[in-house]
């Protein structure tokens, strides 16, 4: 689930440069030529690259169904694209488009505000924001949608999951961690629990437990980012 930094691309520019160098019987005969490679990375070549994640979260819920919910995303520029499955309900299908947006330096923000159509067991439009807040080795990042189910309207909903992480080394972040859903019930309408990642791009791997003093639920996950 989720925000994915946009590799950039390189343009090679050559420069020859001639050196002239007196030779017996030539006033001035060029005798070598050295080629010079440059690369020089330009916003024009950023704003044309995509950039892609894939992710796959493994649901391991108490007395109800275990599920896998797969999210695809694909980022060019500002545009943005997403779908995903399980994800709003169960045997439940969205598809989004958003504009993306980042600011600062020390203190980052990357934010997206996005559109969303929801089809299967669940109809409706759905409006919706991923955005993830950066500081030293802190990061708080969030994703929700308001469900306007178009088929009954008292079932319309607002979905949530946050994440506040710490990451003492590169390769490492836990945290703690948030979700409202529908996909499954339990004796909490906001879930609150703890996760762990690995990172080893571009491969993430997670384990979160959610609601761990009362029949927990255990979620794994993988995401691979290109």
């Amino acid at each position: 689930m989720k925000i994915v930094p946009q590799p950039g691309s390189l343009v090679l520019t050559c420069i020859v440069v001639t050196a002239p160098t007196l030779t017996q019987g030539s006033a001035t005969e060029p005798v070598s030529e050295a080629t010079v490679i440059a690369a020089i990375p330009t916003e024009e070549a950023d704003e044309k690259a995509w950039s892609y994640s894939i992710s796959a979260y493994s649901y391991f819920v108490p007395d109800d169904q275990d599920y896998v919910q797969p999210t695809v995303a694909a980022d060019r520029g500002w545009l943005h694209l997403e779908a995903r499955y399980n994800y709003e309900a169960l045997k439940t299908g969205s598809t989004w488009i958003g504009y993306n947006f980042s600011v600062g330096d020390k203190l980052t923000l990357d934010f997206t505000p996005m559109l969303g159509g929801v089809f299967g067991d669940v109809m409706g439009v759905a409006p919706g924001y991923e955005f993830t807040v950066g500081w030293w080795k802190l990061e708080l990042s969030s994703e929700g949608e308001y469900v306007f189910d178009t088929g009954e309207s008292s079932e319309s909903f607002f979905y949530t999951w946050s994440e506040l992480t710490l990451a003492p080394v590169d390769w490492f972040r836990v945290g703690l961690v948030v979700q409202r859903t529908k996909a499954f019930e339990t004796d909490f309408d906001i879930q609150r629990g703890f996760l762990v990642r690995f990172t080893h791009t571009p491969v993430d791997l997670s384990a979160y437990v959610f609601n761990p003093d009362n029949q927990p639920t255990f979620v794994f996950a993988v995401s691979v980012n290109f």
